[in-house]
């Protein structure tokens, strides 16, 4: 049976589908968005927490872009803390832990109220492409729809691959080894066969998650409280000014020991990470237990996170202690921590081995480079984590949209956000095991905060149509209201009273012989644009927000006019573009690495091709000449 055809069809339902298929319908495109479970919609398989340490980032500018996972998680979390505030602004973030049936109904909530979007429960076996008419150069292929696992055929313009961890996923612990998805779930089992028929790079990941312990077994009283923000600071911009406080759950902190660490050595030769059994692989920054025993021998203790899964549920997640070792040693394992020692496991902890592409086969708005109309997003393209597959769906989402509009693409470079540094990694340097977003990826991470990120996006948010007129007002108001400030700061003077040195000996601030300018005295250390609010009688009623927005960009003005100039010296380069159909090989002394690898890669400025692996500063300077010369050939 031939369905009515539909502009876009999704792939998958977990938090990359689910910000493409909102994304193309809020553009007006019909949308269907297929799901191996309606009842799981946007679920948590892992972590029961949404953003943390760059991953903040990430949720910060979905939501400036429109998307929906800031919003989502405002509404159903259970505890929300600011990290790392004792540091710098670049690299603080906001970290909520998720009621995670909460989280999945409202968002499946969401889409169910979505004009134009479409949730079918069913199995995508097939996606469909027509092939070129002719053979110009020019001629792709290009999509024209998916089948099911029952026959059926639902035609589209444009298909998006948001499948997960469910492509040929097997769950194993120890001998057990379930061909499944996460928590027992259906797995996708043709899927792959179809991506590798129509020429993607098919490869082998793993991932894995601990075990889940019932909470009445845990003994707190050996543990250390982690609760939440007294004062909770929302994900979405949209919520900035609302009231978010609530009764929040608390965490709390133990650690593993050496009885721990023996426990796991005695019974390596068991785990399918180290007896061959587990063929994909894994995340480098966020290994198993016996990894880290393994791999960090001199450490005596590791820390152990026991986080709730929810308010109305006695599930515990043992964050820092993912295994895939037998039960019996999970058990020893656990019982071997201080407050676990009664633990009563309710799910075993288990590895889960799944297929994805090589996203160097993608372009920098996520579709194919080889097929039109075909976009893939989140840990289907090598990535892990639930922020960096919203990111990429948002991205994905847009761009077909876009595309099917006939408008010009969005694409973010490292300069713009965080998405655009995971994008970039991806497409460009791939990523040999699942790749997990660091501040320390960002080259201009002092520009690419998560308190500016409406700063930063709002205004491609709006020009793609996702953003409303009225949060984007109240962004250039907010944008205009800090300019205008801090231009008048630099002309408000400070006497040198002994009132104002009684002030600022009260903040162990060296007094002022002869007056000083209020922005000068803002980049005191111990000082702030809050704090001297006392000598400052004129000053405008400013809501906390943009009041952090006025102290940052006084306090680091130096450094970031110093990121400004050296984004300036980026955007030179990737503004020169490449020609998609360059000859590399007529291009004289180029080494025999760099002209294989841009090749395959065929980057889209110089830029791009100077961050690719294996080419060269003066291979980039021979690309840079032969273009200049304008006389270069294509194939």
């Amino acid at each position: 049976m031939v369905y009515e055809k539909h502009d876009v069809i999704v792939i998958g339902a977990g938090h990359a589908g689910c910000e493409a298929a909102l994304a193309c319908a809020r553009l007006g495109l019909s949308t269907l968005i297929f799901t191996m479970s309606v009842d799981n919609i946007a679920m948590m398989p892992c972590n029961p927490n949404i953003g943390g340490t760059s991953k903040g980032h990430l949720v910060r500018e979905v939501d400036a872009l429109g998307g929906e996972m800031g919003r989502n998680i405002d509404r159903t979390f259970i505890q929300s803390r600011m990290l790392n505030t004792s540091k710098g602004p670049a690299v603080q973030s906001l970290r909520a832990q998720a009621d995670k049936k909460d989280y999945s109904a409202s968002m499946r909530k969401v889409l169910e109220e979505t004009p134009l979007l479409t949730i079918r429960q069913d199995e995508v076996v097939d996606i469909l492409v027509e092939n070129p008419v002719d053979d110009s150069v020019d001629s792709k292929r290009k999509i024209s729809g998916v089948r099911t696992v029952s026959g059926n055929t639902y035609p589209s313009r444009a298909v998006i691959l948001c499948t997960g961890v469910y492509l040929d996923s097997r769950c194993i612990y120890g001998e057990v080894s379930v061909p499944s998805g996460p928590s027992g779930l259906p797995r996708s089992t043709h899927l792959s066969d179809s991506l590798r028929e129509l020429g993607l790079p098919v490869r082998r990941f793993k991932t894995g998650t601990p075990a889940r312990i019932a909470k009445s077994s845990i003994d707190f009283s050996k543990m250390e409280e982690q609760q939440g923000d007294e004062h909770v600071v929302p994900f979405s911009f949209e919520n900035i000014n609302k009231d978010m406080d609530k009764d929040q759950e608390s965490c709390w902190l133990t650690y593993t020991n050496l009885e721990t660490h023996k426990i796991i050595r005695d019974n390596i030769d068991r785990s399918p990470l180290y007896n061959g059994r587990i063929e994909g692989v894994g995340p480098r920054y966020c290994p198993s237990i016996e990894d880290k025993v393994m791999r960090f021998a001199e450490k005596e203790r590791h820390q152990v996170f026991i986080e709730p899964e929810g308010r109305y549920t006695e599930e515990m997640y043992i964050s820092g202690m993912s295994s895939s070792l037998p039960e019996d040693v999970q058990y020893a394992m656990y019982r071997s921590v201080p407050g676990l020692e009664n633990a009563v496991i309710v799910r075993n902890a288990y590895a889960i081995e799944y297929d994805c592409i090589d996203a160097l086969c993608l372009k920098h708005t996520l579709e194919c480079k080889d097929i039109d109309g075909l976009y893939s997003a989140g840990q289907a393209n090598g990535s892990s984590g639930y922020e960096e597959a919203a990111a990429q769906g948002i991205i994905a989402g847009i761009n077909a949209a876009l595309s099917l509009l006939g408008k010009q693409p969005l694409v973010l470079d490292r300069s713009d956000a965080y998405i655009g540094v995971l994008i970039d990694d991806l497409v460009t340097k791939s990523t040999p095991e699942p790749y997990r977003m660091m501040t320390s990826r960002a080259e201009y991470r002092l520009l690419l905060r998560q308190d500016n990120a409406d700063l930063r996006l709002a205004d491609y948010g709006h020009r793609v149509g996702l953003l409303s007129d009225e949060r984007y007002e109240d962004v250039c108001y907010k944008r205009s209201l800090i300019d205008s400030e801090i231009e008048r700061v630099k002309t408000v003077g400070v006497s040198s009273s002994k009132e104002v040195a009684d002030f600022l000996s009260g903040f162990d601030s060296t007094p002022i012989s002869d007056g000083a300018i209020l922005f000068d005295l803002i980049k005191r250390p111990e000082l702030s644009y809050e704090a001297l609010a006392p000598l400052d009688p004129e000053r405008p009623e400013i809501r906390p927000d943009i009041a952090a927005q006025i102290n940052i960009e006084i306090k680091y003005e130096g450094y970031i006019k110093r990121q400004k100039i050296q984004v300036a010296a980026f955007k030179k380069l990737e503004e020169k573009m490449i020609p998609p159909t360059l000859d590399y090989d007529l291009v004289p002394s180029l080494r025999i690495e760099a002209r294989q690898k841009l090749k395959a890669i065929r980057p889209a400025s110089i830029g791009q091709a100077s961050r690719i692996s294996g080419v060269s500063p003066a291979d980039v300077n021979i690309l840079l000449i032969y273009l200049g010369r304008g006389d270069f050939k294509s194939e």
